[in-house]
């Protein structure tokens, strides 16, 4: 796993190395994992095994992790679980959103997903999988490129001049086909603009042979953009099915999202580009 920080964080002089590796950590772990040793983080993470049996043992004895006696595998401890229930209050939206998001995954065969941005890339929040039908499984903090993934797309392009910026100070992984960062925003704001919701070309699909489609969405608790999306294995879900229904039923349910909540304003795109089509 690459660095979970810049390359020139390390020489600010206000950066906190070691908490940035203990925080590296935290990260590693995924919602499917039944513990994990100091061997599989230090290869999740990149960091040397001796940093991570420190890191581990640290942050076993203030809570973050715990393990159980006799066994080399660390889990999410009191703690961070702790911590976890307090940031879920900034995406209590969610719980709004769960009946609506559920009756779209049953409506239309797909899963749906949530995503925000971390960092580098963007990482899986919660999902929704349809109650009689087959469907492809992404588990929650799976994480998906930014330039390689329709959430990815759809989050670069609601980004406002200064979100991007921020965006380009994590130096994501360059896009497959060489498109600067910058172009594949405006690419996607078009998108947006004409249909409401945000498609990645196949050339640059992350997995290629599964399609989704992705609708930015904000709230006022949160920095920037985050993504709806609705994904299937290309047979399920076509490039024609997603311009016939699915990319607007997704972009209605969304629209239905904020107006539940109170937020009946304009969409999570509107403003991110100036008049003249320059980065805002």
């Amino acid at each position: 796993m690459a660095s979970m920080h810049g390359p020139d964080d390390e020489h600010d002089r206000n950066f906190a190395t070691t908490l940035a590796r203990g925080l590296s950590v935290l990260r590693a772990f995924r919602a499917g994992d039944d513990g994990l040793t100091n061997a599989q983080i230090a290869e999740r993470t990149g960091l040397p095994k001796s940093t991570v049996s420190r890191l581990t043992f640290t942050l076993g004895r203030l809570g973050y992790l715990t393990r159980p006696q006799r066994n080399e595998r660390y889990r999410p401890g009191p703690t961070l679980l702790a911590l976890g229930h307090v940031a879920a209050s900034s995406l209590s939206f969610l719980d709004v959103a769960q009946p609506i998001m559920q009756a779209l995954a049953d409506e239309i065969g797909t899963l749906v997903l949530f995503a925000v941005r971390d960092r580098d890339k963007v990482a899986l929040v919660r999902t929704w999988r349809p109650r009689h039908a087959a469907s492809i499984w992404l588990e929650v903090g799976h994480r998906l490129p930014v330039g390689g993934s329709s959430s990815g797309l759809a989050i670069l392009a609601a980004t406002t001049g200064a979100e991007f910026a921020a965006l380009l100070q994590d130096r994501p992984p360059e896009v497959a086909d060489g498109t600067a960062l910058a172009d594949l925003r405006r690419e996607g704001h078009r998108q947006l603009m004409a249909n409401g919701y945000a498609v990645v070309r196949r050339e640059l699909r992350h997995t290629s042979n599964v399609s989704a489609v992705s609708v930015p969405f904000r709230s006022s608790r949160l920095a920037g953009p985050v993504a709806f999306s609705c994904g299937a294995l290309d047979d399920v879900l076509p490039e024609a099915r997603i311009h016939d229904h699915v990319g607007r039923r997704l972009r209605e349910t969304v629209q239905q999202l904020q107006g539940l909540i109170g937020q009946n304003g304009s969409p999570a795109w509107t403003g991110t580009l100036d008049d003249e089509g320059g980065l805002a």
